[in-house]
């Protein structure tokens, strides 16, 4: 079914048509007889708008393109749900696609958004180093960062410093010197950002955390695991570990536990971001808890303010500290 079909069944021109459905289409208008009658009409004979056709005649797709290293990741999850229902209540569709964060597949994955003519970009993925972006910049597509940040472009995230700085002065309350960073790639701002607040937090307090306590292995629970196993093999081994991701904190519990210790007791554990299984676990978790659902309405409502050529400014969320057993048992 098309505009033309409808039209010749409602014998009026298709621009009529058109014009109708579009009002028909507006939550809370006031629909003329008329266009209530063509709407009728369309719905009876299962017309449905051709979004592509569409965006050719206006220039604009209402559709907003999202890319993710893991959409399987519960915090990425979380963070797209709240985009996609806040680009909803706006009016806007979301397609998301997975980047494994690997530059040639996010590459590729921009070329598949932009040929489906997305009004604009939503990135979870981005590196520090900004080589793609710089490269969206160039060819003029309009996007925003969220989760992560980098230099230059604008971003919509947790205060990943401050988070990194809690965590560090609560180890060093409780007395630890010795301390373990289950940290993730280099490339990835959050990682970056949290490993520098706990760090600089620790040294303030007089403790130097070696370089070589710092292992930049990935946000994972085998990350975690493999990450205590060789703190553990240390000859002088933590009696705290940083896990910079909840689910590389929990892959640090069961390492502790396949070597016999008892993580919150034997050995201090702290993770990031306080998803929802967090405080359910055996040992409940130490961690820090993300504005994950306020960063991804903030991310749509940054980018259509940029869409609609508006000023606006990147966008930094406060965290909260939130002491569990992992810690103080």
């Amino acid at each position: 079914m098309t505009l033309r079909t409808v039209a010749e069944a409602a014998g009026v021109h298709i621009s009529t048509v058109s014009r109708a459905l579009r009002r028909a289409a507006v939550p809370g208008a006031e629909v003329s007889p008329a266009d209530a009658r063509i709407a009728a009409l369309a719905k009876e004979l299962r017309y449905v708008p051709n979004p592509n056709a569409a965006s050719l005649t206006t220039n604009r797709s209402t559709t907003i393109g999202v890319l993710v290293p893991h959409l399987t990741d519960i915090v990425l999850s979380m963070v797209y749900d709240a985009i996609e229902g806040e680009a909803d209540r706006a009016g806007y569709e979301t397609f998301v696609a997975n980047t494994h964060d690997e530059p040639i597949e996010q590459m590729r994955r921009f070329e598949l958004l932009i040929g489906r003519r997305v009004d604009g970009l939503i990135l979870g993925d981005a590196h520090l180093d900004g080589t793609n972006l710089a490269e969206l910049q160039r060819r003029k597509v309009r996007f925003v960062l969220v989760s992560r940040r980098s230099p230059g472009h604008l971003s919509v995230c947790g205060d990943d410093y401050r988070g990194g700085r809690q965590i560090g002065e609560h180890l060093a309350a409780l007395g630890h010197t010795d301390v373990g960073i289950i940290a993730g790639p280099p490339w990835a701002s959050t990682s970056v950002d949290r490993v520098a607040g706990c760090v600089d937090a620790l040294a303030e307090a007089g403790t130097t955390v070696p370089r070589s306590n710092i292992l930049e292995l990935g946000f994972d629970a085998e990350h975690g695991h493999r990450g205590t196993l060789e703190l553990l093999d240390r000859r002088r081994p933590p009696t705290a570990i940083f896990a910079v991701n909840d689910f590389s904190a929990i892959g640090v519990m069961g390492a502790l536990r396949a070597a016999k210790l008892r993580p919150g007791r034997d050995v201090a554990v702290a993770g990031y971001n306080d998803v929802p299984v967090a405080a359910e676990l055996m040992t409940p978790l130490t961690t820090i808890r993300s504005p994950l659902a306020e960063m991804g309405v903030r991310a749509v409502q940054t980018l259509l303010t940029v869409l609609h050529g508006l000023p606006t400014l990147p966008t930094t969320l406060p965290t909260e500290l939130i002491v569990r057993e992992s810690t103080t048992g």
